[in-house]
């Protein structure tokens, strides 16, 4: 691993976007900042999409990572769901891809994984986990930030140990 590296990890959704960065340097991981994006039920949906790529952006402007980590789309009972979470996915890539971040994608359960060592671990005991990691003085909020941070967490694993993520 270089001598460090600045991840975005994003958590995609369509009501809330969850984005977290980290910045590994040596064997020290450190948070940067942790959010969400979010818009309102009652707006277009080309408006909440555009506000997504647009706070996307700034965050990225902002902070400057040489990475992101975006987790995968998993099964949605909801069909409207799944197209509109997949609508801001792809949102979410096109900013990324726009401004030449490498883009890296994991699974839920290789999230989960990285992060407790359990691919089923529940999202409490992940919060609990990445608070002690990352020093925090609280558990980080909203779940879908954490989720984020999480998947930032992921891929800084990854990149430690190569092929170990999930497996």
């Amino acid at each position: 691993m270089s001598d460090s590296v600045r991840v975005l990890g994003i958590d995609p959704g369509f009501g809330t976007v969850g984005y977290g960065l980290i910045e590994a340097r040596s064997s020290k991981v450190n948070l940067i900042t942790y959010g969400a994006i979010r818009t309102e039920a009652r707006e277009p949906i080309p408006e909440r999409l555009i506000k997504i790529y647009d706070a996307l952006e700034e965050i990225i402007r902002n902070y400057a990572p040489h990475e992101s980590a975006v987790e995968e789309l998993f099964f949605f009972r909801n069909v409207t769901t799944a197209i509109q979470v997949g609508e801001a996915r792809g949102a979410i890539l096109l900013v990324l891809r726009r401004l030449s971040i490498p883009i890296f994608e994991y699974t839920p359960h290789q999230v989960k994984k990285s992060v407790t060592g359990y691919g089923k671990a529940e999202k409490g005991q992940i919060q609990r986990t990445l608070k002690t990691y990352l020093a925090m003085t609280e558990t980080p909020k909203p779940d879908d930030a954490a989720d984020a941070l999480a998947v930032a967490w992921c891929h800084i694993t990854s990149r430690r140990f190569p092929g170990g993520v999930g497996q």
